[in-house]
């Protein structure tokens, strides 16, 4: 009888070990499924962050994108209103261009002819 009072007591002793290794288990599962809660409630939040920054953007992009539509309507309205250049007014422009060349030109060589005469002045 004395043997099986020992037997019982050991195995109430090993059920009683388990059962604090269950419940020790049982706590960090609940502290890790907490932490994991936690980190979900973040994560939800910078999601829901990131999409409204997503949205903000673009409707930005919207925006400019409807205002370059309006730049490029208004532009080409420009565009149709200036006149045509025809091949005339195109050979005159350069007549012009060609002008304003020799002017520089002149202007230059008087410059060089200023300083040559007082070159000699010294």
């Amino acid at each position: 009888m004395l043997n099986e009072l020992e037997s019982l007591s050991g195995n109430i002793g090993r059920l009683i070990q388990i059962s604090e290794r269950h419940k020790q288990a049982h706590q960090a599962l609940q502290d890790q499924l907490a932490q994991l809660r936690a980190d979900y409630a973040n994560v939800q939040a910078e999601l829901a962050q990131v999409r409204e920054e997503r949205d903000t953007l673009q409707s930005e992009r919207d925006s400019l994108s409807a205002k370059i539509d309006d730049a490029q309507v208004r532009l080409n309205a420009i565009l149709e209103k200036l006149p045509r250049v025809k091949s005339g007014q195109h050979a005159e422009s350069d007549n012009q261009l060609d002008l304003l060349d020799a002017d520089s030109q002149e202007a230059h060589e008087a410059e060089l002819h200023g300083e040559h005469h007082q070159g000699e002045k010294a």
